[in-house]
This record gives structure tokens, sequence and C-alpha cells, in this order.
């Protein structure tokens, strides 16, 4: 099977998913696939792996929150040296022209397994992930947290686990990292205005339309991944992190179910979407006058589920 078949699979079964979570597993089964084949055209080519990988997936994909369009969002664990790093880059181009073909946009922000910041081996992970918590820039955190949203998809599992115990260990040893992390993501774009009337982009292509992703699903994930850094919770699915906290944060609950469904609304609105750019847009005239009391209620709660996040690591933080 080559890239084009792969692509043909993924178009003729994508609008057959019938939930978010099996748009999901069929997103994983494609990526897995394409990374399978793409490992074979380089090992024809410039031989057998020369050390043991993980294959790993960042972002909405690495937290199991794909849409019907996504981008890249990975990179590569290898358990080596500097010499072999070449390979693994060659294997990484590979694996982006792949998914690019097969219907997944390259990222922006380059944050591929065919780039040098995010192939590297084991103990230069280790560096790299110190060296972002130390910066504390505005950019480094923001690279940390997309690196936080990871799991692997293709590999030795063990590997990813130990960069994530060195995050853990740090941030006890550094905890004043925290309350940075927390002001990297402190911004919510306001979805309501002050007469509870929904707020549409203003002008541009997508003007009359909701970005749900920025006004609605961010403060869940915002709020979930900054207590699985605190509570050395690995999982990156933030499903997985409400019920892996839940138990020591017993206001999570109400919040959890309706993550789900507001992973189900995204789901049902995001099928029209014709490609990628479209995707985390709700065309207001689109929605019945329930739909808007429902998105309005996620918003409300999203922000309230931050806030409390935030004060409750505020109090926690001060007394490591």
């Amino acid at each position: 099977m080559g890239y084009q078949e792969i692509k043909q699979y993924r178009e003729q079964h994508i609008q057959k998913q019938v939930n978010h979570h099996q748009l999901n597993a069929l997103h994983d089964e494609v990526m897995e696939q394409t990374v399978q084949l793409a490992m074979k055209k380089v090992e024809e080519e410039q031989g057998k792996v020369p050390a043991p990988f993980a294959f790993f997936l960042m972002g909405s994909a690495g937290r199991s929150e794909q849409s019907i369009w996504s981008d890249q969002d990975h990179g590569i664990i290898y358990d080596g040296n500097q010499e072999e790093k070449e390979y693994f880059l060659l294997l990484g181009e590979e694996i982006v022209s792949g998914l690019e073909i097969v219907g997944y946009e390259r990222c922006e922000g380059k944050v591929m397994a065919s780039e040098s910041m995010w192939t590297n081996s084991v103990q230069d992970w280790e560096k790299q992930v110190t060296t972002w918590l130390e910066e504390t820039s505005w950019q480094s955190l923001r690279h940390f947290l997309t690196f936080f949203d990871s799991r692997v998809l293709i590999g030795d599992q063990h590997f990813l686990a130990e960069i994530k115990q060195v995050i853990f260990y740090y941030i006890k040893e550094h905890p004043e990292v925290v309350s940075r992390l927390i002001d990297n993501v402190d911004f919510i774009r306001k979805g309501i205005g002050v007469f509870g009337q929904l707020l549409p982009e203003q002008s541009g292509k997508m003007m009359g339309q909701i970005n749900i992703k920025t006004t609605t699903l961010f403060p869940y994930i915002n709020s979930l991944r900054l207590l699985a850094i605190t509570n050395e919770a690995t999982k990156a699915p933030t499903i997985d992190r409400f019920t892996n906290l839940e138990e020591k944060y017993p206001y999570l609950e109400q919040y959890q179910s309706l993550f789900q469904s507001l992973l189900e609304f995204k789901f049902r609105f995001a099928q029209q979407a014709s490609n990628y750019e479209e995707v985390h847009y709700i065309p207001l005239k689109q929605l019945t006058k329930s739909d808007k009391q429902e998105l309005k209620q996620y918003m409300k709660k999203g922000s309230e589920l931050f806030s409390q996040t935030k004060n409750t690591l505020k109090k926690e933080c001060s007394k490591w």
C-alpha cells in the first residue's frame, strides 16, 4: 500500500465516523500506516534503523482531540548518539511528506519530526525540556506545553515517560515555574459580549463565524494540562486527565461530562468543514437558538473552570 492508497482509505472512511472517539481512532490508524510506510522507504534507501526510537504525537493529535481535518504535530525520541540524528531527521522528512500526501497539512510552526528541535536522543530531549523550563520565555514555555501534550504512536513508550519524569522532578524543585506556565495560557478569548451575545469574527475570511478552539476548548485543555503537570499525570488526552485527577480535585467532576459533550458538539459542526482552516470555526447562522445556549454554557463553564484551577494551583504551589 502506498501513500495514495492510504489517502483513499482515509477519504472513504473519514465521513463515516459517528462520534469523536471513532474519528480519532481512525486518525491513529491512518497515521500509523503512513509512518510504517515511511519507515520502510527510509530503510530501503538508508539501511536499518540505527537505534530504538519512538515516534510521538503532540497537540490535538497527542490529546486524541483531532477534528475531521488536522495538521501535523509530532517528534522522534531515539536511544542513541548525535551521529544517528541524521538518519532520524531523514525519517522525519519522509513522515512529513507522507502525511501531507495522505491529507495532514504541515504544521505552520514547524512542530514536526523533520525539524532538528523535535527529533532528539533521550539525553538531548531531557536537556531540551529542562532548558525550556529554565528560560521561562513565552516561546520556550509554549514549546514546552506543546511537548507535554504528547503520546507515543509507534515505538518505545518508556522513552517519553522518562522525559516526563525529568519534567516532574524539575517542577517539584522549581514550583515558581508553575505561575509562569499559568501566565502563558492566562488569556481566554471572549466568546460572549456584554449583552450576552456570541462574538463571531468581525472581518476576514471567517467573518460571522465563532472560533470554538480559542473561545471554548482552550480553557478546559489548559486547565487540565496545568493540573497534569503539577500532579505528575502522564496521559495526554484531556478526558484521561479529568478521570485521573477528579479524586484529588472533586470540583472537576461537573466539568468532565461538559467537556465530553463539547467534543461531540464540535464533532457535529466540524463535519461540514472543507479544509483545516475551517475546522475550528462554526458559522453563527448554522446555530439554532438551543445550540447558541449550549455553546454559551460551554464558554461560561470553561472560563469558570480555568479561574478555579488557577486559584487552586497558586495556593498549592505556595505550600511547596
